[in-house]
């Protein structure tokens, strides 16, 4: 299994950084090949479940996922936590996009996933998890930068 985190500082306030990395439908946007499905009723609760399809053609897979902890921010100075559980036969394994107060009143964003590729042998998590870092990682900046 691939473990990797990204910690970005933003200027945003805690509110409006969790709207923008938790607007699942967004993430399509940001990520290539990619196309988002949210197949529970709005809005984002625990037990909210979606899926991420990826890839062209016959080469694609769903990422389906299921919110299990769901603490959005009440206000700009308390933490929110989202944690993702991914349950697909390609992809498995868990996210988790943290915020919290940052300094000069800026956010600061974590975000920790542990992915397993299935078929992908053992030798090869660090690659996985290097590219999962930065695929992922500018995916956040797109969605931190976006309103």
């Amino acid at each position: 299994m691939a473990n990797f985190l990204l910690e970005r500082t933003v200027p945003l306030p805690l509110t409006e950084a969790w709207r923008r990395l938790t607007e699942w439908p967004r993430h399509a946007d940001v990520v290539p090949l990619t196309r988002i499905r949210v197949t529970t009723p709005a809005p984002t609760h625990e037990g909210t479940r979606f899926i991420a399809r990826s890839g062209l053609g016959p080469l694609a897979f769903d990422d389906p996922m299921q919110v299990t902890i769901w603490q959005p921010p009440p206000d700009d100075d308390t933490p929110g936590l989202c944690r993702l559980e991914k349950r697909g036969r390609v992809l498995r394994g868990w996210a988790e996009i943290e915020v919290r107060p940052g300094p000069g009143g800026r956010t600061r964003v974590v975000w920790r996933e542990e992915l397993r590729v299935r078929f992908m042998p053992r030798a090869l998590d660090g690659v996985v998890a290097r590219t999962a870092r930065y695929v992922f990682g500018r995916a956040a900046n797109r969605l931190l930068r976006r309103a």
